[in-house]
């Protein structure tokens, strides 16, 4: 299978679409797809997320167990997001930081939080063979 033709898709809770617009399109840059009065299609960087509405939204107490967000591949296009939220206000649920420093998991990340308590992480790994190797390390994520 070639993984350049495999899409990421997911669904996520909202409570409304015209917020969801305003922080994924307006805010975060993603391509509006298809939409109806409960739904909505996002194209984020060429992954389909669709967003459906619910009445269920409440908080998490931490970024686990859920949240979901990219990595990328290049650091001026994670710094390049990084000041769009900025420019744009979203609201930072944890700055910029790097984790993990002088190892070979270090990568720079933070998280954005829609309207919704949605939870948004965007990585760049400073070493690419981080992101699914180095299986001798047994370090993910922060200290819970």
């Amino acid at each position: 299978m070639d993984s350049a033709t495999v899409l990421f898709h997911l669904a996520f809770p909202v409570a409304d679409i015209p917020t969801t617009k305003e922080f994924y399109v307006n805010g975060l840059g993603c391509e509006p797809g298809r939409e109806s009065p409960n739904s909505l299609i996002l194209n984020l960087y060429g992954h389909q997320l669709v967003a459906h509405t619910t009445t269920d939204l409440v908080p998490q107490k931490g970024i686990y167990p859920r949240h979901f967000g990219l990595v990328f591949t290049a650091e001026a296009d994670w710094e390049a997001l990084l000041h769009q939220a900025k420019a744009q206000k979203l609201t930072f649920h944890q700055s910029e930081k790097r984790r993990f420093p002088g190892t070979t998991l270090e990568h720079r990340t933070f998280f954005l939080q829609d309207p919704f308590f949605n939870l948004l992480e965007f990585k760049y790994y400073c070493h690419p063979n981080a992101i699914f190797g180095e299986v001798d390390q047994k370090r993910v994520g922060d200290a819970e």
